[in-house]
């Protein structure tokens, strides 16, 4: 497969579950407002920008909606859902020739959806701002589900696939790292202490902002407990948004590439991504619970950071006598 074509796939990837990411955490935060005192807003939406790792140029302001607005329909804004979603159709644009024509279309449809003119009129500062995010939110949700789902039905699941599921599952990897390191003071500084009423809404959002809260209740009971939710979020094996299952995931399409590309080049990367794996697999929450959770996941961040740059290493930008070696 030519860099070119990997790179705009895995980049197409990454931005739209970035987008995801975002419109679910703004989501969220947007609706527990409702529910928790306007004294807790400042470091709600501080821990949002946290989660989000702190997007250049954003800062709280006293103003929620207005940074809900700035993170979601400003398109100079480059961590913005609506950045990415065009971010992410450009780059489909590119390898136009290697996506389904289904693909195609439910891409580009979310992005006209997005890029309406009223909605640019929202972005300026429209009298119907307070109304609008929540409902653009959900269409962008809804939206990237969708082309998740048309992929997987429509596209071969060849050497692009993988690319795509790479990309897929280490936005979500870091995104999954970030998340609980914005969460970190409330859940582990004192993790025996019963939770009050807005603790308890936290731990909550935080199931809610990586879709977990379902799929923890149906493991653990509705009893919310930092430990359990530690151990759900960075080591189940079956959940879709767990540190363990993307990294889990991530290892299975780099093989799959490998063996497609031969092996050789790609000698390095699987050892990085394995170790990565292995950490998860064999870790125990007491384990990490017992060292400093937020070094654990500054480590898992850092080794995200070391297979992305084997995988421009040997995927995009190799030197023409590694290609010849491999």
């Amino acid at each position: 497969m030519l860099s070119r074509v990997a790179d705009s796939l895995y980049w197409m990837s990454r931005y739209l579950e970035r987008a995801e990411h975002t419109t679910r955490l703004l989501d969220v935060n947007l609706n527990l407002m409702l529910d928790e005192p306007p004294t807790s807003a400042e470091r709600r939406w501080q821990r949002v920008l946290q989660a989000l790792g702190s997007p250049r140029g954003m800062e709280w302001k006293g103003d929620a909606m207005a940074l809900a607005n700035c993170l979601t329909f400003d398109a100079d804004t480059r961590s913005s859902v609506l950045a990415c979603i065009i971010s992410a159709r450009e780059n489909a644009r590119h390898v136009r020739e290697q996506i389904s024509t289904e693909m195609w279309q439910r891409l580009n449809s979310l992005y006209l959806q997005v890029t309406r003119p009223e909605l640019q009129a929202v972005a300026a500062g429209a009298s119907q701002a307070s109304e609008a995010p929540t409902e653009f939110l959900g269409q962008v949700m809804e939206g990237v589900h969708q082309f998740q789902g048309v992929t997987d039905s429509t596209m071969s699941h060849g050497e692009g696939w993988q690319f795509i599921q790479v990309g897929r599952f280490m936005e979500r990897a870091s995104a999954t790292a970030t998340l609980l390191e914005a969460y970190q003071p409330e859940l582990w500084t004192a993790p025996d202490a019963l939770p009050d009423s807005n603790e308890y809404l936290e731990w909550m959002g935080l199931l809610r902002s990586a879709t977990a809260f379902e799929a923890y209740c149906k493991v653990y009971t509705a009893d919310l407990a930092p430990d359990w939710i530690l151990e759900f979020l960075l080591l189940d094996a079956d959940f879709p948004h767990s540190l363990r299952f993307s990294i889990e995931a991530i290892h299975r399409s780099l093989e799959a590439v490998q063996d497609v590309s031969g092996g050789t080049r790609s000698d390095k990367l699987g050892r990085i991504a394995g170790r990565l794996r292995a950490t998860l697999r064999y870790s125990s929450v007491e384990e990490i619970m017992s060292r400093d959770v937020v070094a654990y996941l500054h480590d898992v961040h850092s080794q995200c950071g070391e297979i992305h740059k084997a995988i421009y290493e040997l995927y995009v930008d190799y030197s023409i006598q590694a290609a010849l070696a491999g």
